[in-house]
Formats: C-alpha cells, structure tokens, sequence
C-alpha cells in the first residue's frame, strides 16, 4: 500500500524565537512600518528594562549564538522565567550548547536551568549574581481576572535588535484550545519569546510565547501568569538539570500531558457525523478544528468522489526544534463511485486511505512498524448495526521517552450501494494503552445507519 506521512498543523505556531538560519525556525523579516508607540508604553519600557533580559543559547565550540529569546527577573536574588523552547538546546545538549543572559545595560553572565515545565512552555532560569530589581505578577491576571480590552505591553528583544516594547490588548483565554493561552491582540517578533507582558502599572500579565502562523497579524498568545508561579513553587533540585535529567522529566510530563488528554477525550465523547449509509464519529471536544476538502472540482471529472473532513487540535507541544508532539488529528472519509467498476472503486478507495511507511526522524523515533487485519467495528448484542472494517495500525516509539509512541490508524468500511468511508487517526507522543483504548472507542462508534 502507499502511506500517507503522519502530519499536523498547529495553529499555534512557535514563532517569537529568534535561532539562526540553519535552524529549524525561520527567522522572519521586520515589518516595514515602524510600530507607533505610545507615551504609557514609553514610560511602561523604561521602567522595566533593567529587569528584562536577553536568553543567548551558544554553540560551544564556536561560542557564537545558536538562538536568542527574552525573559525577565522575578527576583533579587537572580532569578528568571524564560520559554522551555528559548532554553531548549542548552537542556537536551548541554555538552553543545550553553546559555547566557545580556541584560539592558549590557552585561552578560552565565545561567543554570533549575526547572521546566514543557507542558506550558516555561522555564526557570538563575543568573550568575544578585542584586536585581524585578517584577511582580498582577493578582488580576493570577486569577484570570484580567477584563477583556485592557491595555497590555509585551516586552521583549525582537529579531536581535535591541529590548523593545510592543502594544496590545488583552482578549481572554483561547475559547478552542485544550491547554489555556491568553490572546493577545498585538505583534510579536521572533525573539520575543519568554519576555513579559505587562499591565499599565508594570505587573505580569502573562509570559509571551508565540504568534499564530496562518497569515494573520496582530494574534499573539500568552501563557497565563498562574502557570508561571506553580513553576517557582516547585519543588528544585541542588544542582541545574540538564541532559538525562531532563529527558526523564520531559517524559514524566509528557505521561501526564497524555494521560489527562485521552481520558478527557473518553469523558467528552463522540457524535455521529453521517457519511452516506454509514455514521462516523466526531469528537465533541471544542478544541479541535474541522476543514474539509473534496475532488468534485477536480479536471478533468473525477470517476469516484472523495469527500473528507480533517479535525486537528489546536495544540502540539514543542520538545526540540525537531519535534513536536502530544497531537491529536482524526480524518473522515466518504466515497462515491460515479463510473467505476468494482475492482476500480475498491482500488480508489484503498489509495485515498492508505497510509504507512511514513518517514521519521531516526534521531528521535525507531522506525514504523504496521500490521493490519480484518475487525469488526462494535461488539454485543447490535452487530448488525457495524460494518465489518479493514484496520491498519502503524506505530513508533520514541528512542528518548519509554513508553511513548507516535501511533496511527485507519479503519475501511466495505463498499455499500456504492460508497464506503474511512477514519484515519493520528496520535502523537501516547502511550500504548490510551493509543489502544482510544482507537477501541472510535471503532466502537462507527456504524451504519438503521
């Protein structure tokens, strides 16, 4: 069979980290107009520069940098929140990468990782001395309080070009997104990652971390100030944490991340989406997004239709540049013979289908194994009521996390009165068992209408 690659789109897209070319972010251009500051954000700006700081990841044989981000003092004594993805190489490769701080008066020095939370996209971070001022949290934004239109001033250094302060205003959590961003209406540029967001009297309202990828202008996301105070809370370890201690801990959050996700998924549950004479299930979870596509439109006219709908999540969580995961996608498929003889329509419908030997990275994934085989789709007393559904199954563990895998899936319905339809699933970064669990609970859901 001819496979389909494993994809998925996040709509959030890390993009306020500033690496240099040969990485896997693009380092964007500026904008061409210059941003309109007002004379609040001035003064907000002046205030909080002494307390900002540029994140530097440098390569070590070269002692050039690899990537820049921003982050800010959170107290006297050296202490910093940044993004897990600004200090992302230095944590996995500490023997390649380390990491320095510039502050605004230009002194430099160097940082230890003491904590991470790669869920929210946090890290805390200790500076080489003391003697800082720093900022408070705003207690409003702690109890997602903060009201909607307020006013708020994301600082950061931007594209390498020195501290910067962008306007905006505050939108609210995200409504459709399974982890809580904020929604920040105003600019962010790559480097701006892990800088602060303030109010009008200079008190954290959020943490930035990336902008949306779609096109749009002046969408940028926040994570919330609650997660960022659970995260100086927790308890630290003596020395800084680097290496195999963080890939234990990124796999001890990335089993809880997935863990939760999956029986939430359970909880939510499934409505029936017709497809000709067959109902397939859709998740009733808001936080994924539904596109769908079709050939109808295709020249010269197709001689079978295929109409499908593609529902992503609006999340994936950055591990490395060159891996993502915790996503999940699940496609549906309805097919139409219009003048295809059965062995052609069976073949069509196994093309559009099919899926497998898709490519992973080797660095962080074994190679896929697939099995397939014939399963009826419910169990009990209404069999009738299921179609009898051709089942592949592919899937590939990660050679960093035990016990997580990237898993795919797809079920066939035989062709009745002329049509069939297909789900395809895509798990990323899950266990076995809810990967498992999860495709039983799909099965049981597909059907054929009474």
């Amino acid at each position: 069979m001819r496979r389909l690659p494993v994809r998925f789109i996040p709509v959030l897209v890390l993009a306020s980290l500033l690496v240099a070319p040969t990485s896997s972010f693009a380092v964007e251009k500026a904008p061409a107009t210059p941003v309109i500051v007002s004379a609040t954000a001035e003064a907000i700006y002046r205030d909080a520069k002494p307390r900002l700081l540029q994140i530097r990841t440098l390569l070590n044989s070269a002692s050039q940098k690899s990537s820049t981000g921003s982050g800010f003092l959170i107290s006297a004594d050296g202490l910093a929140i940044t993004n897990y993805h600004v200090v992302s190489q230095h944590a996995l490769e500490p023997q390649t990468y380390r990491m320095e701080y510039v502050s605004a008066d230009g002194s430099k020095g160097a940082l230890k990782l003491l904590a991470f939370d790669t869920l929210n996209d946090l890290a805390l971070v200790q500076l080489d001395k003391g003697g800082w001022t720093y900022f408070e949290f705003d207690q409003r934004a702690l109890a997602d309080r903060l009201p909607r239109g307020e006013r708020l001033f994301s600082l950061g250094n931007p594209l390498d070009i020195g501290f910067a302060v962008m306007e905006g205003n505050y939108s609210g959590l995200v409504e459709r997104s399974y982890n809580d961003r904020i929604h920040l209406s105003g600019p962010m540029n790559p480097g701006m990652s892990g800088g602060p967001t303030l109010t009008t009297d200079s008190k954290i309202a959020g943490i930035n971390v990336a902008k949306s990828g779609w096109g749009a202008e002046q969408v940028s996301f926040l994570v919330p100030t609650r997660f960022a105070t659970a995260l100086m809370n927790k308890p630290r370890l003596a020395e800084p944490i680097t290496g195999k201690a963080v890939r234990t801990e990124i796999g001890k959050q990335l089993g809880v991340w997935q863990s939760a996700l999956y029986d939430k998924l359970d909880t939510i549950g499934f409505k029936p989406a017709a497809s000709g004479p067959f109902l397939l299930p859709e998740s009733n979870a808001v936080f994924f997004t539904c596109w769908a596509n079709t050939n109808a439109d295709e020249k010269p006219a197709p001689r079978a239709r295929a109409d499908s709908t593609l529902c992503n999540m609006q999340n994936s969580l950055f591990i490395a540049g060159d891996l993502f995961t915790g996503n999940v996608s699940i496609k549906r498929s309805h097919f139409t013979n219009l003048s295809l003889n059965g062995f052609q329509f069976a073949y069509f419908v196994s093309n559009h289908s099919a899926m497998g030997n898709e490519r992973t990275n080797a660095k962080r994934m074994t190679p896929t194994a697939c099995h397939e085989d014939i399963a009826l789709a419910g169990e009990g007393a209404e069999q009738a009521a299921y179609p009898r559904l051709r089942v592949a199954w592919c899937a590939s563990a990660y050679r960093e996390f035990d016990g997580l895998f990237n898993v795919s899936f797809v079920a066939v319905a035989p062709e009745r009165d002329g049509q069939a339809a297909a789900i395809t699933v895509f798990m990323n970064g899950t266990s076995y068992e809810n990967a498992a669990r999860f495709a039983r609970r799909i099965l049981a859901e597909f059907k054929v209408k009474s």
